[in-house]
């Protein structure tokens, strides 16, 4: 059903690559961008990816909205409890943003500030809102979008996986179309290159996730960077 790329990166300035992706078959979808001190980031959004793949492995199929937020849910239990069992692993938490399409039905799951973008025709869409402090100053008008793009406190996140135990999880579901293209992806991706470039990538390039990672390096790669690119034929 899926036509799928995927393709990560460290980036030009980090030493460790705290993002974890996954494609889960037939056609689930998961990026994580780890955050937290020294390799803790990179333990997070493993657990989260492992945590999401053994959870839906035991779960009848389709995987729907709400069986992705509970995976993510379970995910943010473990993080939170390894957490508090070992020091070197406190304030860490990771973004998790999920797809999974089945016939002609999509669902998701997101948390943090990755984000989930659909190609169909000309249009370009982010289906999943940022759970960082300055998306929520953009949805109160007391910002641009232009402006939060280069706000200091741009990557400051207000929900994220083992951060906090009342975790809150969009998820919702949706038609697909033949000839949509989903992309997944970690802000390293969406800090460097803008939505127009990302789209013409997506339109044009025959290995689109190789392609998104050379422009975000090429824009500074300030950032690991993550992508999962799935084309319905």
């Amino acid at each position: 059903m899926a036509k799928v790329y995927q393709a990560t990166h460290v980036g030009k300035v980090r030493h460790n690559n705290e993002d974890s992706l996954i494609v889960i078959e037939p056609s689930t979808f998961v990026v994580a961008d780890g955050m937290g001190g020294a390799s803790a980031g990179e333990v997070a959004s493993q657990m989260l990816v492992e945590t999401v793949k053994s959870f839906l492995s035991k779960s009848p199929a389709p995987w729907d909205e709400n069986i992705l937020a509970q995976a993510v849910l379970l995910a943010n239990d473990k993080i939170l409890n390894l957490a508090r069992r070992q020091e070197e692993y406190r304030g860490m938490g990771t973004t998790a943003t999920i797809l999974s399409l089945d016939g002609e039905q999509a669902y998701f799951a997101h948390v943090g500030d990755s984000r989930l973008y659909r190609l169909r025709g000309d249009a370009f869409e982010q289906l999943t809102a940022d759970h960082s402090y300055v998306e929520t100053l953009v949805r109160r008008g007391e910002l641009t979008p232009e402006q939060a793009r280069v706000h200091p406190m741009k990557n400051v996140l207000i929900q994220a996986v083992g951060a906090i135990p009342e975790l809150f999880i969009d998820k919702d579901n949706f038609k697909v179309e033949r000839g949509d293209i989903f992309l997944l992806c970690t802000d390293g991706l969406t800090n460097m290159v803008e939505d127009a470039t990302i789209a013409e990538i997506l339109k044009t390039a025959q290995s689109p996730a190789d392609a998104l990672i050379r422009a975000a390096l090429e824009a500074g790669g300030k950032d690991n960077v993550s992508v999962i690119v799935a084309g319905v034929d």
